[in-house]
């Protein structure tokens, strides 16, 4: 059976004009689980609890199922997409196929900056548990100084990304298995930990109806309203990155069928674990007024360590540990994907060498030393400013969702226009449906980046051009963008043609076998 999906795999690849160059090796859990590792709740929701709670109180937790609802929307979208289109480069190659080729350009360019700030930023969240496991990992100075923090936060991001470009390098199979491991992990831990916190909670679910930093006065309808729209960014931070089960596709034995049902069980998984956890943690807090729960160094790595003791609360911090590693490992492999997928293309500066993959490794390894090398100077080059990498990190996110967006748009576009037509192999469709969820995609879509993007003084700072960096950095990353395409065009660079890398089919190469699909 697998060496029949192996062969009908090649034989739709060629239909798309690739050769097969990736080792075909990943089967369904090994799918799910790069959705899964990229969203990651062990990491960001410790990373982010903070944040949610500092904004709206306990009562932030109702702005994670709103998300996940909105998330969903454009997680279904981006399952049919799969199921037609199962290339690697997930949001560049579905944006580029269903619209204008430089829309699909312009949303991977996007996506791509989005990612190496995200891996720098995940690798950041090192910071907020390893001291916190054992002072030994305070490495720089003092961990009461926020300038050494940060410095330490560096050195800890930067010893990751060293690892995680190792593994990527070395190919798909060692970072599936590391990656199936972390995922099998997170969930066992995910689900004990919120066990422990439930039989340990000191109060009902009536917490979660508490809300702090609005006007009681003004009732919910108008007090309550900012600080839980500021509040939402907390599960907005961490509810994206599921489309990485169909970046893999070319990886993943089946992929028409098994890639959109990994996004979307990628997505549920987490969705409904996280928000499990956040409210049996909210649930266990011994005083849910406390100011560490709002603070960087607190948070709910503190809230744990509290209500379980010190030394069950460590083995749960070393849990998120690897689950960070994971997470970072997963978000570097689907970074490398993108590149090797618009490089193939010719749609990159020095698309040859990102292009070229070894046939030993089946891996492009260009594309994971560029990516950890450009994710690791972020780090080094603002080492010593903490505020100027908070706020990349929260631009990378809005970012991520712009790029979303600019897949959402022309799917429905594209329906409208009467797609998807009724032939073809598509395992995954959304039928009568497909309508109405595109149009709430793009405009939960539309909402995400504005809010996120909002001059809030609690995200990017009280300083004028701070509080408008996330506008800011997107005009500037947009108009680069424009001036390349525009260049490269001119230049006559082959994606430029809608349907350019479908339009001479290229006959298979050599068959790789499957090499330990699950």
């Amino acid at each position: 059976m697998a060496t029949n999906d192996h062969a009908e795999d090649l034989r739709d690849l060629a239909g798309f004009g690739y050769r097969q160059e990736l080792h075909r090796s990943l089967g369904s859990f090994s799918s799910f689980a790069a959705g899964f590792s990229y969203i990651s709740i062990l990491t960001g929701v410790f990373q982010m609890f903070a944040l949610g709670f500092a904004a709206a109180g306990p009562a932030f937790f109702w702005t994670w199922p709103v998300v996940l609802l909105g998330q969903l929307s454009v997680a279904a979208g981006f399952a049919e997409l799969a199921a037609h289109y199962p290339l690697s480069g997930g949001v560049y190659q579905w944006s580029r196929r269903i619209g204008p080729a430089g829309l699909g350009w312009m949303a991977g360019w996007v996506y791509l900056a989005s990612s190496v700030i995200s891996l720098a930023a995940v690798a950041l969240a090192l910071q907020g548990t390893l001291p916190q496991l054992a002072s030994a990992f305070q490495v720089v100075g003092d961990a009461a100084d926020p300038a050494d923090r940060a410095r330490n936060a560096v050195l800890l991001g930067c010893i990751l990304i060293a690892l995680t470009t190792a593994v990527n390098v070395a190919g798909v199979r060692l970072m599936a298995w590391i990656n199936n491991l972390g995922v099998m992990s997170e969930l066992a831990g995910v689900t004990l930990l919120i066990v422990l916190l439930l039989l340990r909670a000191k109060r009902g679910p009536g917490i979660l109806l508490q809300i702090h930093g609005g006007d009681p006065a003004a009732g919910w309808t108008s007090g309550m309203i900012g600080p839980l729209l500021a509040a939402a960014i907390m599960p907005s931070y961490v509810l994206y990155g599921f489309d990485t089960a169909g970046t893999l596709a070319e990886e993943t034995t089946a992929p028409r069928r098994r890639a959109p049902r990994a996004i979307l069980r990628a997505l549920l998984a987490a969705g409904v674990a996280g928000g499990l956890l956040i409210a049996a943690g909210l649930m266990a807090a011994d005083d849910p007024t406390s100011s560490r729960l709002s603070a960087i160094d607190g948070g709910l790595p503190w809230l744990i360590k509290e209500a379980l003791g010190p030394s069950l609360g460590r083995l749960f911090l070393g849990a998120v540990v690897f689950a960070i590693a994971v997470c970072a490992l997963a978000v570097h492999a689907g970074t490398v994907r993108l590149i090797f997928a618009m490089a193939r293309d010719d749609a990159l500066p020095f698309a040859r060498s990102l292009a070229l993959v070894p046939r030993g490794t089946g891996t492009p390894v260009v594309p994971a030393v560029a990516t950890g090398a450009a994710a690791a100077a972020i780090l080094v080059a603002n080492v010593n400013l903490p505020r100027i990498i908070e706020t990349l990190c929260s631009v990378a996110i809005v970012w991520a969702n712009l790029a979303y967006l600019l897949v959402s748009y022309p799917l429905l576009a594209a329906r409208l226009r009467g797609w998807p037509d009724s032939e073809g192999p598509a395992p995954f469709r959304l039928g009568r449906l497909g309508l109405v969820v595109n149009v709430l995609a793009v405009a939960w879509g539309a909402f995400l980046v504005v809010n996120m993007s909002w001059p809030r003084a609690s995200i990017y700072g009280d300083d004028p051009a701070g509080k408008y960096a996330a506008a800011l950095a997107t005009g500037a990353l947009v108009a680069i963008g424009l001036v390349y395409y525009m260049v490269a065009r001119r230049r006559g660079f082959a994606v430029l043609s809608e349907h350019s890398a479908a339009a001479e089919p290229e006959l298979p190469g050599p068959a790789l076998g499957p090499v330990g699909a699950d």
